[in-house]
């Protein structure tokens, strides 16, 4: 069969990798075809829309067992989301299956039910479950490990929040301080997701709701909090109290994981900011709108 990869792909790859972006996914059919071959998996079907950074083919193993085959690019750094799933081995997060060469950029992963995730439940019941599970997965990191840490990646990020567009100076001012304040005095060095949110975490069978989609690194567990605290933003935005809510939502998760509220206050700004930067930067204002506006309310 064809393995031509999602449109969602293809624009996300594209914005944020250029040309070669656009290499490897004129190579991602042959690629697929051959990690296909050399399993020996019988193909269900490309999952779409699927992600934004990596091809999810749905497959049967040999055995009849159903699997999920993520293929990404190098830039998405397959390597380090194989360590950290081997790392958790299916405590809180989809199982590996198999142990292919971590620069291969391909994971087989068990089957989960990607159309249900937790932003199918209301959203004080989605935020409940999404603490249980993000609680799991913030443990050790396995010895000599190369993941990241929390003050280089965001050092990285906050490059170009100096440049961004004047009128956003304040509040561009206000997270890089943060950001400053909080590397400083960092003490915490645990695993984390990275990318945690509702739509990172999918109903399973092994166990109710499993994460996916990790963009692992380590430090405190306020960082990997933060992104958490402004899911559903466009119905927060769209609500009247959405300001009050917030901070409110703020508090709670601080205090329902026992972190600290002030940085977790100062993480969730300097990733709304970084994020809204991002997102007018590459051409999509809406997006950017609503993350700037909730960045403005903190």
């Amino acid at each position: 069969m064809g393995f031509e990869p999602p449109q969602r792909l293809v624009r996300a790859l594209g914005e944020a990798h250029g040309e070669e972006a656009a290499d490897w996914l004129g190579r991602l059919p042959d690629i697929a075809e051959q990690a296909v071959s050399r399993r020996k998996l019988t193909v269900e079907r490309v999952q779409a829309p699927g992600g934004r950074s990596s091809l999810v083919v749905l497959v049967r193993q040999q055995d009849g067992t159903p699997a999920a085959l993520k293929i990404a690019p190098p830039t998405a750094r397959p390597d380090l989301e194989r360590a950290a799933l081997a790392h958790w081995n299916g405590w809180g997060a989809v199982q590996l299956l198999d142990d292919t060469d971590v620069h291969s950029g391909e994971l087989l992963l068990e089957r989960l039910h990607s159309e249900v995730s937790l932003r199918s439940l209301p959203e004080a019941k989605a935020l409940l479950e999404a603490a249980g599970i993000v609680r799991r997965l913030w443990i050790e990191p396995p010895p000599g490990h190369a993941f990241e840490t929390v003050a280089e990646r965001t050092a990285r990020q906050a490059e170009p929040l100096r440049s961004a567009d004047p009128s956003l100076a304040p509040l561009v001012e206000a997270a890089l301080a943060a950001r400053d304040e909080l590397t400083a005095s960092d003490a915490e060095l645990l695993l984390l997701h990275g990318n945690f949110r509702q739509g990172k975490v999918l109903a399973g069978d092994r166990a109710p709701w499993l994460a996916v989609g990790p963009e692992p690194l380590v430090g405190e567990r306020a960082y990997d909090l933060a992104r958490l605290v402004r899911d559903r933003v466009e119905d927060l935005v769209a609500s009247t109290g959405g300001a009050s809510a917030a901070r409110r939502r703020v508090n709670k998760l601080a205090d329902s994981l026992d972190v600290d509220r002030a940085r977790l206050h100062g993480w969730t700004l300097f990733r709304a900011v970084e994020s809204g930067v991002r997102a007018s930067a590459a051409g999509r204002h809406q997006d950017a709108e609503l993350l700037l506006e909730f960045a403005g309310w903190l």
